[in-house]
């Protein structure tokens, strides 16, 4: 699986969103805790706040803090939101056919792992068995 490096930075900002104290976190400490572009961060930002994962405030008290419990967002909601739905595999023919199970069982692999683990796991260093 290749994440774009905006899905990369996405998974990186909640992840910071989930270890935040509670409260409004700027935009301005998002950037710098993971070192990711500003104007890039707003954009990413908009997107999850615009899909209903995250909330802003506006103002000197504002910032962006998680629309849910750490522990019900999985890492495959916020690829769903970046990446969007993949795309079903092209079929293969002849003596090619059995790439297209290979590339099915790989992509329900990847996504099994994806929904197994939540913000709060990475917020925690905890993940679960893999």
């Amino acid at each position: 699986m290749r994440l774009s490096v905006r899905t990369q930075y996405a998974l990186r900002a909640a992840a910071e969103l989930a270890a935040a104290a509670p409260g409004p976190v700027p935009a301005e400490r998002i950037a710098a805790a993971q070192r990711i572009p500003r104007r890039f961060l707003d954009n990413i930002l908009l997107q999850m706040r615009r899909a209903g994962l995250i909330h802003s405030q506006r103002g000197p008290d504002g910032g962006y803090w998680l629309a849910r419990p750490a522990e019900q967002i999985t890492l495959a909601d916020v690829v769903l939101i970046m990446e969007g739905a993949p795309p079903d595999n092209e079929r293969f023919h002849g003596v090619a056919e059995p790439l297209g199970d290979v590339w099915t069982a790989l992509r329900d692999h990847e996504h099994a792992t994806l929904t197994e683990v939540t913000l709060a796991h990475i917020a925690t260093g905890s993940l679960p068995p893999l």
